[in-house]
């Protein structure tokens, strides 16, 4: 693969992953995280003045060092010149300079972390999207941008059973050493980000919202919960609220962040439609969980598997397709061997438990619940991960052990 510009805003998609041999400089020093705050609130500065700027300059901080003439001749637009100008002088009063002093101050109040183009943490797939973002505001654990990712999205109005596959899936995922990221939207999107962290797993959500702004507000706690336990992410300052337009901007960091995309459920019309759209534009898998032929929200699913989505019933069905692009597992027990065999090595002292309560005739619920004094909702929810990893199935009158 031929090597991209330092700060390429237009790889062609599929273009990941990219030459492991291209280095890509880092500095993180907060200096220059400073000069990408400013120059991404830059007026006039959108992708294609970006695009252009790429043949003149080696990186986008260097047009700091510039006059006002070298800035006019590069057709910069008048207030991004003017703008640039202030920072020169140290004009404090310029309204970009004021908004500058706003954001920083904002950050330390709320802990918010800054991850630009050439800062190290800065994720290696995220660069070689159509429109990749200058900057990233985090809030959490930074090192896991460098996570191989999956992201698991679906319907706001999402079934019973879709929200039990979204926690399943991300558990046993997350036991794969594949890190879960979604959207932390109601629905889908939030019951991933659960299930992750029942689990025992990180997990990592992309918001259309300033990172102090929690949306929706009901996921308040969630978001909490993934800051403590994960990475919360957005390219949008603090302050700013969640607008409609900000949530295809957000997906296609979401897709662009992962190996691939797990649509659970979705409309004709769903957003996560125009997710999966991204992911295939990016060169991802897009994998679909089928439902009932008289549900709405599966309609969605249907439709990309007949467009060349993986079909999925289990985690086997993913890793598989992914083949070796995920990491082996690096947990103690958590191998990929476990899945679709025998073995109880990887599992966790509740599933081990129902796995050993089941034989190879059908099993109650009420039965499996009182041989294993485990709750109703502990004892599906492992049944739903043995499930998942090819262990167990369900039968007529409960379920049955497969392996």
């Amino acid at each position: 693969m031929p090597q991209v510009p330092l700060f390429s805003f237009d790889t062609p998609p599929g273009a990941y992953p990219a030459d492991p041999n291209v280095e890509q400089p880092c500095n993180d020093s907060p200096e220059l995280a400073r000069q990408w705050l400013f120059l991404s609130q830059l007026p006039g500065f959108g992708l294609r003045v970006r695009r252009r700027l790429a043949a003149q300059v080696l990186q986008l901080p260097d047009l700091l060092n510039l006059d006002s003439a070298s800035h006019k001749a590069m057709g910069l637009p008048a207030e991004a010149c003017e703008a640039l100008a202030a920072w020169r002088s140290g004009n404090a009063a310029h309204p970009v300079m004021v908004a500058l002093r706003v954001i920083e101050n904002a950050c330390e109040r709320a802990g918010i972390g800054l991850v630009h183009w050439q800062s190290s943490a800065y994720p290696l797939p995220l660069r070689h999207i159509h429109n990749p973002p200058m900057l990233l505001y985090v809030r959490g654990d930074t090192s896991l941008l460098g996570r191989d990712q999956l992201a698991i999205i679906g319907s706001r109005h999402a079934t019973r059973a879709g929200l039990d596959h979204a926690r399943g899936f991300a558990a046993a995922l997350g036991q794969c050493n594949l890190l879960v990221n979604s959207g932390l939207a109601l629905g889908i999107d939030g019951a991933a980000h659960a299930g992750a962290l029942d689990a025992g797993h990180p997990t990592l959500a992309v918001i259309g919202s300033g990172l102090d702004k929690i949306y929706p507000r009901q996921h308040q706690r969630l978001g909490e919960r993934v800051i403590a336990n994960g990475l919360l992410v957005s390219e949008y300052p603090p302050g700013t609220q969640a607008r409609p337009a900000h949530f295809p901007q957000r997906n296609r960091i979401i897709s662009g962040l992962s190996r691939g995309v797990l649509v659970v459920e979705a409309g004709l019309k769903s957003g996560s439609l125009i997710t999966a759209r991204l992911a295939l534009e990016q060169g991802r898998d897009v994998f679909a969980i089928p439902g009932s032929v008289h549900s709405p929200v599966a309609r969605g699913c249907h439709q990309l598997i007949r467009q060349g989505a993986t079909l999925v019933e289990s985690v086997a069905d993913i890793l598989q397709e992914l083949g070796g692009w995920w990491s082996e597992p690096t947990t103690p027990g958590a191998n990929t061997e476990s899945l679709g065999s025998s073995a109880t090595e990887g599992l966790d002292a509740r599933e081990i438990a129902v796995l050993e309560a089941l034989g190879y005739d059908s099993q109650s619920t009420d039965v499996l619940g009182s041989s294993t004094g485990l709750s109703a909702d502990q004892l599906m929810q492992s049944l739903l991960l043995l499930e998942l990893q090819g262990l167990v199935t369900a039968a007529p009158g409960g379920y049955v052990r497969i392996a």
